[in-house]
């Protein structure tokens, strides 16, 4: 063999074999990134607990490296966290009202804002309790202790005091309520007897076989119960966010929000 010749297959070897290494390189790596997970904190108000843990885990049967962690509780309390810096990538509060304040503080991605469900008030009463069959029975002597959440800071206490100042008796039982920092606090509270009757949504009575609802508030009432949901523009995953936001209003998720009782919009 020439020298010439050597020389040509020892750099084609050493071609071969640099091309190798890299080749070896993008394999080894790429699972790595194929495997990297995104993390998202969806702050919702507590009535959507059971039917946003079945909506999870739907969406991650095929986005798998989405990791879904929710922190439900009132929706001003979560208002007020997110308007203090607390880490959330979407909000989804039970009243517009907590939406258009962080809307107004510029703490929202624009256009991201959405109704993904409505639902409706009901008052509740434990399962054994009789002759409590409307709104004017709360005035009764024998109801001692009248449970809704807390006006200022939970959307269904605030409807619950626009439906009992519409019926004219909100100054009549004033001192017979009891505050609640939840809805969800409201309905155990009317579980455990601790309080005669609630106001809590149809959606919380549903999943309780503790209590039973006495009457449906009428709309016309209060305002709209609604859950809008936003995208909050300090997250570090936005598209993510917004990939799992369309989702909530997509034929699957929709099914499970009707499942629970809520009200499609």
């Amino acid at each position: 063999m020439s020298k010439k010749t050597k020389t040509i297959v020892l750099l084609a070897t050493a071609l071969a074999t640099l091309l190798l290494i890299i080749g070896l390189q993008s394999v080894i790596h790429y699972p790595t990134v194929a495997q990297s997970n995104t993390n998202l904190l969806i702050s919702a108000a507590a009535s959507l607990k059971e039917a946003l843990a079945e909506i999870k885990s739907l969406y991650q049967q095929s986005q798998a490296n989405i990791n879904i962690s929710y922190n439900f509780g009132s929706s001003g309390a979560l208002q007020q966290q997110i308007e203090q810096g607390a880490p959330a990538d979407i909000f989804i509060s039970a009243a517009k009202k907590q939406v258009d304040a962080l809307e107004q503080k510029g703490l929202v991605v624009a256009g991201t804002r959405n109704i993904i469900a409505k639902n409706r008030l009901v008052l509740v009463v434990p399962k054994n309790v009789v002759g409590v069959t409307s709104f004017y029975n709360l005035k009764d002597s024998n109801v001692k202790k009248i449970a809704i959440g807390e006006p200022r800071s939970v959307p269904a206490g605030q409807y619950a005091q626009q439906v009992l100042e519409k019926l004219k008796i909100w100054s009549e039982i004033k001192s017979k309520l009891v505050f609640a920092n939840n809805v969800r606090q409201v309905l155990a509270s009317v579980e455990s007897g601790n309080a005669d009757a609630g106001l809590v949504y149809i959606t919380d009575a549903k999943i309780s076989n503790q209590v039973k609802v006495v009457v449906t508030a009428d709309e016309k009432y209060h305002s709209a119960i609604i859950y809008p949901l936003v995208v909050i523009k300090r997250s570090k995953n936005i598209d993510a966010a917004k990939e799992f936001s369309q989702f909530l209003s997509s034929d699957k998720s929709r099914a499970v929000f009707k499942k629970y009782g809520f009200i499609l919009p």
